[in-house]
């Protein structure tokens, strides 16, 4: 059932909405570990609500902004925003957004290994990453901070990459590993090392221009939609496209064909290969923030092989 304490707000919004219908079905989702799912159903539509009666400050309102700007473009599928409700003290805080209904078949999970869809969902990334910051902007960051996973992602403006990324990124999780205890000495003198050599491995990115980034493209973000594939959660930014093709490859879920896709309409740039451990220091670094020294093996070998 819909929770008690999000009926009537829910009611007034899918009103709002033209929906006057009464609730049919309310199932839960699965698949997210901070915040709850459910699959709305009235006569007259579906839809996906999500809410947490203690999300994290702002939380909603950034994914929502980050949806709605993806979204814009029309490059790649983002599910729309239909409203953010703020949490008070009778109710949670939510997110109503539009239902995804995928192509018939038994398997959804077959959707998404379609070689065919994951082509075109490659295709449309790589057409989202051609979307720049509007003339007179400061190259690389975004208008709010938001969230990866349940961390907070700072994205200060920055006029150079280099410095966003060691300062916004791998100085941000250094810091939030010395205060959750899992830097150690040595650990931590390599990291500061690599920051201090970002420039020589970056330096040829000083120039570059920023793209639009979903902030968060792993597997677990991507879903079957009607004609293709959908990305949800974002995080999103503008930096280089680079530190999100890396991502891409950190924890699987993307066959040949999307990179493939992606490089007939945007290429990367020669030395990808070379860089992309360094960018995923980022979220090994967030990892083992957010799930402790499991992840710090590899979190050194990174720093190992970047730290000279």
């Amino acid at each position: 059932m819909l929770p008690v304490n999000l009926q009537d707000s829910v009611r007034q919004v899918l009103s709002s909405l033209g929906d006057i219908s009464v609730v049919v079905a309310a199932k839960p989702v699965g698949g997210g570990c901070i915040n709850n799912g459910m699959h709305l159903s009235t006569r007259s539509g579906h839809y996906f609500l999500k809410w947490n009666n203690n999300v994290l400050p702002g939380m909603f309102e950034a994914e929502a902004f980050g949806l709605k700007r993806i979204r814009e473009t029309q490059t790649v599928r983002v599910p729309e925003v239909l409203a953010v409700g703020k949490k008070t003290d009778d109710q949670p805080a939510f997110l109503l957004m539009e239902w995804l209904e995928a192509d018939v078949n038994p398997n959804e999970r077959d959707n998404i290994r379609d070689k065919d869809k994951q082509y075109l969902l490659g295709q449309q990334v790589a057409m989202m990453h051609r979307c720049q910051p509007a003339a007179g902007s400061r190259g690389y960051g975004w208008d709010i901070s938001n969230y990866i996973g349940s961390n907070v992602q700072v994205n200060d403006w920055r006029s150079n990459w280099p410095i966003f990324f060691a300062e916004n990124r791998l100085g941000f999780q250094g810091k939030l590993a010395v205060k959750n205890g899992l830097m150690p000495a040595g650990r931590r003198s390599k990291l500061e090392r690599v920051i201090e050599r970002l420039d020589v491995f970056l330096d040829a990115r000083l120039e570059r221009a920023s793209s639009l980034l979903h902030g968060d493209l792993w597997g677990g973000n991507v879903i079957p939609a009607a004609g293709g594939m959908a990305l949800i959660d974002p995080a999103a930014y503008y930096g280089d496209r680079e530190a999100e093709m890396a991502f891409t490859e950190l924890f699987g879920g993307f066959l040949p064909d999307f990179y493939q896709g992606y490089h007939d309409v945007f290429p990367l740039d020669e030395g990808y290969a070379r860089r992309k451990d360094l960018y995923n220091l980022y979220h090994l670094l967030n990892h083992l923030n957010l799930f402790g020294e499991a992840y710090g093996p590899q979190v050194d070998d990174v720093l190992r092989q970047y730290a000279g």
